[in-house]
């Protein structure tokens, strides 16, 4: 498929080999407009933004992949296959599990469990396990470190449904799963199929067994800790 495509409107040349993506393409765009230099919106297509500048020095494009695992493998694959990108990014929101996660803590996802059918269309004779690239990991990890940032480093659970008919969170709890997002398998898939990137980062909006949350707002413009990391990150790819 040439480019643009049907869900983006960027030309060949206008987007980073390294993407930061969110769900929200807001919190794409309040990156774009706090963090970067001479940034440039590349894309509003169905209002899924995108934006690319300059961290540091460093080119880095910032963008929305909107709720799921459907609207992440599309932005994703496209991403991938179409615009040259390495190295992909999510900084989202999740839902702690386990008892010592708490609210505004960043989990890094080494691995993401699912319920999703989306590995069906691999073919695979068997389960396949959708894990982090472990340079991103280890980057992630190391600029932690030095920003003095106590994070959580594990398994995640990516879900199909956050209005569950038959609640499965207690289920994964007892097999150590840190927070549950809608997103990070399909990404590590792709990633795998397309021979790239990626890694997600989650600051813990809410906690199911608790009650507690952030708002809309807090979620969109104040997880900055989560973006900083990122940013910090592509300084060293």
């Amino acid at each position: 498929m040439n480019v643009p495509t049907p869900h983006n409107q960027a030309k060949a040349g206008e987007i980073a080999s390294t993407v930061i993506m969110s769900g929200d393409p807001l919190r794409a765009k309040f990156i774009a407009e706090n963090y970067l230099q001479d940034a440039k919106c590349f894309n509003s297509v169905r209002g899924m933004l995108g934006y690319t500048g300059y961290y540091k020095g460093k080119e880095v494009s910032t963008m929305g992949h909107g709720m799921g695992m459907p609207s992440m493998g599309i932005y994703t694959y496209e991403l991938y296959n179409y615009y040259g990108v390495e190295n992909i990014i999510r900084v989202g929101s999740a839902g702690g599990l386990r008892d010592d996660v708490k609210l505004r803590d960043i989990v890094i996802a080494m691995g993401a469990c699912t319920n999703s059918n989306y590995g069906k269309q691999f073919q695979l004779p068997g389960t396949f396990a959708p894990i982090a690239s472990y340079p991103l990991l280890e980057k992630a990890i190391e600029t932690a470190r030095d920003q003095n940032l106590d994070v959580k480093v594990g398994n995640i659970f990516t879900s199909d449904t956050f209005y569950e008919d038959t609640p499965t969170q207690e289920a994964w709890k007892k097999m150590g799963v840190l927070a549950v997002e809608m997103e990070a398998a399909a990404l590590y898939m792709n990633a795998a199929r397309a021979g790239k990137n990626a890694l997600c980062i989650c600051t813990v909006s809410d906690l199911p067994f608790t009650g507690e949350a952030c708002t809309s707002e807090e979620r969109q413009t104040s997880f900055t800790q989560m973006m900083e990391l990122a940013l910090e990150m592509v300084c060293k790819l």
